[in-house]
């Protein structure tokens, strides 16, 4: 294994960077970012910081992230929404929302899991007006739970081969096949309970 690998307090920025933007503008794969920080963060004996370091920085840019999209889904959200065409299905946002008020955190804290569950439950909640401080409070476990999940990925990777760069490409891969798997999971359900 190889103890050299660049690892520091900037790295820590740059991540928690990129997932806030990542999850401002849902392009960026912010997962694969923070699977990748744990690769790098176990491959590196010289930095005190480590995986501490990067569930933090991941968690903060996720918290941030969807603090600013709930603010735009709340306070402009139905206009953003019908430019966007997210509220083609009013019966979607409907349900979603009646899901939200029956299990709130549930739901809150799942969508951050979910691949593509985040933005419309954040309009959801926006639109159906839940508070500020509850949002905050939730989301908080969310985004730390989500960053979890992810540096659990990476540490995966980090424990199935020797170099930093093998193991950041097996936490990109298991991203992926995680993602995959979990749209397909959806679909399936989707389909099942249109036929019901």
């Amino acid at each position: 294994m190889t103890g050299d690998t660049k690892f520091d307090l900037w790295y820590l920025f740059a991540l928690a960077g990129a997932v806030l933007l990542g999850a401002v503008l849902p392009v960026l794969p912010t997962g694969a970012a923070v699977s990748a920080g744990a690769v790098l963060a176990s491959h590196s004996n010289s930095n005190p910081i480590g995986l501490v370091g990067v569930l933090i920085a991941g968690a903060a840019g996720a918290y941030v992230g969807d603090l600013i999209v709930y603010a735009g889904c709340r306070f402009g959200g139905e206009r953003l929404a019908k430019r966007v065409g997210w509220l083609r299905n009013n019966g979607s946002l409907d349900s979603l929302r009646m899901r939200l008020g029956e299990h709130e955190i549930g739901v809150l804290l799942t969508s951050r899991l979910i691949p593509g569950g985040r933005v419309p439950v954040l309009l959801a909640a926006g639109l159906a007006g839940y508070k500020w401080e509850r949002f905050a409070i939730v989301d908080l476990a969310a985004s730390s739970l989500w960053a979890a999940v992810y540096m659990a990925i990476g540490l995966l990777g980090y424990a199935l081969f020797d170099e930093p760069w093998q193991g950041v490409l097996a936490a990109i891969v298991l991203v992926i096949l995680t993602t995959v798997v979990s749209g397909m999971v959806q679909r399936a359900r989707r389909k099942r309970s249109h036929a019901e």
